[in-house]
C-alpha cells in the first residue's frame, strides 16, 4: 500500500475522533443530563485539548515507527 494511503486513514480517524466528540460535548442530552457542564467550560476544553495533544503526538509516533519498520 502506498504510503499517502496511511496519512489519509490517519486524519480521517483523527478528524471522526474530534468531530464525535464535539457531538457529545455540545449535544442537548449531555446538558440536561450535567448542567454544571456548562459552567466548567474552560478546564473541559482545556483537559480535551491536551488529551488530544498528547494523542496526536503518539498516533503520529505510532505511525512513524510503523512505516518506518515496514519499509526495512
Amino acid at each position: 500500500m502506498e504510503l499517502y494511503v496511511y496519512y489519509i486513514l490517519f486524519a480521517t480517524v483523527m478528524l471522526f475522533a474530534v468531530v464525535a466528540t464535539l457531538l457529545v460535548g455540545m449535544s442537548k442530552k449531555n446538558r440536561e443530563g450535567n448542567p454544571q457542564y456548562d459552567q466548567r467550560t474552560k478546564g473541559n476544553w482545556s483537559r480535551l485539548t491536551w488529551i488530544y495533544i498528547a494523542v496526536i503526538l503518539l498516533g503520529y509516533a505510532a505511525l512513524i515507527v510503523y512505516i518506518v519498520q515496514s519499509n526495512s
